[in-house]
């Protein structure tokens, strides 16, 4: 006969068996690893005790979690004697938990004796109160209140599909007692929270208030290295506590940063306006730019038009990213630069435009070849049609290529001849369909054969002298009469 932990390792490794078994509503779940049989039951703390502590700066903020983990709570496993009173086993080997006066069924545990059956399901409400003890435990090292929400609802849950062997009662009087621990602590947590918002606040006005000093203060008082330090330190503050410290409302959060990063965004200019004006009185503009016009000299002879052109993008981004110097000096620079881009770009040009000039005569031979393609048109023999299109595309391709400026304008001439042609196919491909026919002379069958009976109908009309009835039957008769005409053209279309 199996022990007790050698059926629960069964169902373990065989879950699709234990499922086959356990009753309707119901899967054996894995077994829960035993508890130590040690008693170390934490005592519920005060709402008092359960405020969580904030440091005095939000940037010096610490989370909770920075604290050494605690053991995990123990509890002493429930006496066999004790749980017997809450369970009895049927002759098939189901465990039925006893609720008051009502009777659950659990499940079963294949291959093993009442007593190891019950003591697997006892383990499953030992678990329980094992998450219960971890849950106060949880509360007094100071955990978020989201998550102490959600373990408190995972055990209610638990606890109402009664899948164990136990005072099921007894656990949801813990649970309601709970539930009440959890509300105060949530309670204390919200005024810490409030508390610590009201130092972030503090916090936050104090960087703001040093970025505006350092913005109001004159260029020429400002200790430009040391306020530069200083005002990257703010932004790391400024960061610091928002990632660590409490959130604060987006309006008051949006206020904030639009003054600091205003504060800012007049220092930078302050301190740029001032380097640019000690840039003037300095010759560094003119060195690095002197460089980078010999160096645009040197290419302006190149014939390597697609790499030269790509150095002379690069050479210009470097000019762009040079000190700038004087506007008098600055100007002529430039000039001097864009001289030498001139030369290339000019040679380049001229190149290009020897290029257009052999290819003018492709062109020539391509507005021939679109000439003689429109002539075809309208197609009528789509065959005939098919077999000059394509004459005409190997004579296109051995024109050659066009000027750059013609070459969309004759490609979409081309394409215009084989659209006209594709339509012209479709157009054949309707008239000639067997079951387009075949649904016309059917319909014109039909119609006819109507047609009769109504002048069947209009005669007797007649010979009975009945007005109202000879009335309807010619309006019935032209109207089909109409029908037939406009069936016949179609047909006579498609012959």
């Amino acid at each position: 006969m199996p022990t007790a932990d050698a059926a629960e390792a069964q169902v373990e490794s065989a879950p699709t068996a234990d499922a086959a078994q356990a009753p309707a509503g119901h899967q054996a779940e894995p077994a829960a690893p035993e508890v130590e049989k040690t008693e170390a039951k934490p005592a519920a703390p005060s709402p008092a005790a359960m405020k969580p502590g904030r440091p005095a700066t939000p940037a010096a903020a610490a989370p909770a979690t920075a604290k050494p983990a605690a053991p995990a709570p123990t509890v002493e496993p429930t006496d066999p004697a004790t749980a017997a009173q809450f369970a009895r086993v049927t002759e098939d080997g189901h465990v039925v938990l006893l609720d008051g006066q009502e009777e659950h069924t659990v499940g079963q545990v294949p291959d093993a004796t009442a007593e190891e059956a019950v003591a697997y399901f006892v383990r499953k409400y030992d678990d329980v109160r094992a998450q219960m003890a971890l849950f106060e435990q949880r509360i007094a090292a100071g955990a978020p209140s989201s998550e102490l929400q959600k373990a408190l609802n995972q055990m209610k849950a638990t606890v109402q599909e009664r899948q164990m062997v136990g005072d099921i009662n007894a656990l949801r009087t813990r649970l309601a007692a709970l539930e009440t621990l959890l509300g105060d602590y949530r309670a204390a947590e919200a005024e810490a929270r409030q508390a610590a918002q009201a130092e972030q606040l503090a916090a936050r006005e104090a960087i703001v208030a040093e970025a505006e000093e350092f913005a109001a203060t004159p260029a020429e008082r400002m200790p430009w290295k040391k306020a530069s330090k200083r005002m990257a330190e703010l932004f790391d503050e400024w960061k610091a506590a928002q990632k660590t410290g409490p959130r604060l409302s987006k309006s008051v959060e949006d206020g904030l940063w639009k003054r600091f990063r205003g504060a800012r965004t007049q220092f930078d200019k302050t301190r740029r306006a001032h380097f640019s004006r000690l840039d003037a009185r300095s010759a560094e503009a003119k060195q690095v730019k002197e460089r980078l016009i010999a160096r645009a000299e040197e290419l302006s002879s190149s014939t390597d038009w697609g790499v030269t052109t790509g150095k002379y993008r690069d050479l210009m981004s470097e000019w762009k990213a040079a000190p700038r110097g004087s506007r008098k000096e600055d100007d002529a620079l430039w000039a001097r630069f864009r001289a030498a881009q001139d030369v290339f770009f000019t040679a380049r040009k001229e190149a290009n435009a020897e290029i257009d000039r052999e290819y003018g005569a492709n062109l020539k031979v391509k507005e021939q070849i679109l000439a003689d393609g429109r002539k075809l048109l309208p197609f009528t023999d789509v065959k005939a049609g098919r077999a000059a299109l394509n004459e005409l595309r190997g004579r296109w391709e051995e024109a050659g290529r066009v000027p750059r400026g013609d070459v969309r304008r004759m490609e979409a001439g081309f394409r215009e001849l084989e659209d006209a042609l594709k339509q012209a196919e479709n157009e054949h491909w309707r008239r000639t369909d067997p079951e387009t026919k075949a649904r016309t002379n059917s319909a014109l069958t039909q119609l006819e054969e109507t047609i009769a009976g109504l002048e069947a109908e209009l005669e007797e009309a007649k010979a009975a002298g009945d007005e109202k009835k000879i009335a309807q039957a010619q309006e019935a008769l032209d109207a089909r009469l109409q029908w037939k005409k406009a069936l016949e053209a179609s047909a006579a279309d498609l012959a």
